[in-house]
């Protein structure tokens, strides 16, 4: 009965869950330039109004504008309840891509059409606020003795990687949760996700006029060489295969060239900028290493060109921990009760900021409101939605979840 009494409550409060997700997507928080502490600032608020103390943690600003954002400020608000059961964590990002061209909707208005609701950050992650917020809140209204203790963790920085957002939050042993809950869609349970590194490539050579290029070192001639050992390399990462349901094999591109300075000049520096995605079962020391012998070995011996290779990012796969099914077990039930279909456990070729978690040997799935694909929420792209009727599906399969790890 008290299950069902949840999903009334969140039925009676849903309006205002819903207003309170357009109040989140008005707030910009466009990364690049990533200032992000005034949406912390009224995220804040609006839970002072329920009665709830929000801890702020601000980052140190040289770290952040070291890092190449302006302002990041985590949220933690904890809920302790009676001794004798685990503590959960739900974490949901509130840094966001810019919105770019094309919308037909205002990026920032929180637009409500034909049962979607329109909005950079509708699905990724913005509405896993008022989904955990609104979650907890329920079971907290059900007025049964709790065990354990909750933990919302709203934090701003997914889109650079996540080291000053959970991953702060960890480093500074601000928090130890035994479980989280991170943001994910509603019709699955992400319970693995890639790796990733990305590379700068700087290549140095040297400038000489257009009419008598043999006064230079052509960079753009020895960039090409790294290309195409970049791209001779993809038949052999498809040859590897992930055994996780929902990854398939690594990737590798060039995602963007700079370089030269006029038409008639020979190229004296170029920079790549290279992403390569690993599955979990790779190991990313191994990988960096073959992927920088790769760049290295394609122009070596080449006169006056030489190489700086500078890491961008290493980001760490997500992998199932000692813990995970029972999550994965209650998330499941849950969902077949409230959405009517067994959802599926499996990885993702993304990779996310709930990884940093899993690093700290603590188990940790992505699930949360949104549809059963990423290209059907138009995430990161114009007019990126969510249907409300699955922010209502995905509170009450959390908010159960939540009251079978509590009760």
């Amino acid at each position: 009965m008290s299950k069902q009494q949840l999903a009334e409550w969140i039925d009676a409060h849903f309006d205002e869950e819903v207003g309170v997700l357009q109040q989140l997507l008005r707030v910009p928080t466009d990364t690049p330039p990533g200032n992000n502490a005034p949406h912390a600032y009224m995220v804040a608020e609006l839970l002072q109004g329920y009665g709830w103390i929000t801890e702020k943690h601000a980052v140190p600003e040289q770290t952040v504008r070291d890092y190449g954002m302006e302002s990041i400020t985590n949220l933690i608000v904890r809920r302790p309840y009676a001794a004798g059961g685990p503590t959960l964590a739900l974490n949901a990002h509130g840094d966001v891509v810019p919105p770019g061209d094309n919308w037909t909707y205002p990026p920032y208005g929180g637009v409500i059409d034909n049962g979607y609701i329109y909005g950079r950050a509708a699905a990724v992650s913005k509405c896993d606020f008022a989904t955990y917020i609104f979650a907890v809140r329920a079971l907290e209204a059900l007025g049964v003795p709790l065990k354990g203790g909750l933990e919302l963790h709203f934090t701003y920085d997914e889109e650079f990687g996540g080291l000053l957002g959970p991953g702060w939050l960890l480093e500074q042993k601000l928090t130890k949760p035994d479980y989280v809950i991170a943001a994910g869609f509603s019709y699955n349970i992400v319970t693995a996700h890639n790796a990733c590194l990305q590379l700068e490539i700087t290549v140095h050579g040297k400038s000489g006029h257009g009419a008598m290029p043999e006064t230079g070192h052509d960079a753009l001639q020895a960039a090409t060489r790294i290309l195409n050992a970049i791209y001779d390399q993809l038949p052999e990462l498809k040859k590897i295969k992930s055994k996780i349901a929902g990854i398939d094999s690594p990737t590798m591109l060039v995602g963007r060239i700079d370089g030269g300075t006029n038409t008639n000049v020979v190229p004296g520096k170029v920079v790549l900028k290279m992403d390569r995605r690993m599955i979990p079962e790779e190991d990313p020391v191994e990988v960096e290493a073959q992927v920088r012998a790769l760049i290295e070995n394609a122009v070596q011996g080449v006169p006056g060109i030489t190489l700086e290779i500078k890491r961008l990012l290493l980001s760490h796969a997500l992998r199932e921990r000692p813990g995970t099914e029972k999550l994965v077990a209650a998330i499941q039930q849950n969902a077949e009760t409230f959405i009517g279909e067994k959802i599926p456990a499996q990885g993702t070729p993304l990779y996310a900021d709930a990884r940093l978690y899993g690093e700290h040997g603590i188990p940790a799935v992505l699930y949360g409101a949104g549809p059963r694909t990423v290209p059907e929420s138009n995430a990161k792209k114009a007019d990126e939605r969510l249907k409300l009727e699955d922010l209502r599906k995905a509170t009450k399969v959390v908010a159960c979840t939540l009251f079978d790890f509590l009760t």
